[in-house]
């Protein structure tokens, strides 16, 4: 398990500071948001090695999305509404889902 910062909202790995998942999303949505964020970085490696740019782009793009889902990116969950965080991973879940993940 990586280190934290004291508030919670980083992970420390290697020395380096990386913001934390949101502790606020059900472990259910948690794990269906990482598989598609897992997904998402197969395919920018096999984009990479077919040497496809477009490829590329869409699986950064759906990279970005899921990370954003998942409170990493994007505007900070620690200083949203309950509601506002529960949008963003929701409206993850249902992108993943809709590219079946």
């Amino acid at each position: 398990m990586p280190e934290k910062t004291a508030d919670g909202h980083f992970v420390v790995i290697d020395g380096r500071r990386w913001r934390a998942t949101d502790p606020a999303i059900p472990e259910d949505d948690a794990s269906r948001l990482r598989k598609w964020l897992m997904a998402a970085r197969r395919d920018v490696g096999a984009a990479l090695k077919a040497e496809d740019p477009e490829a590329e782009r869409a699986a950064r793009d759906r990279v970005q999305a899921a990370k954003t889902a998942l409170g990493e990116r994007g505007p900070a969950w620690w200083e949203a509404t309950d509601d506002e965080r529960r949008e963003r991973w929701s409206a993850g879940v249902e992108q993943a889902a809709a590219e079946g993940h």
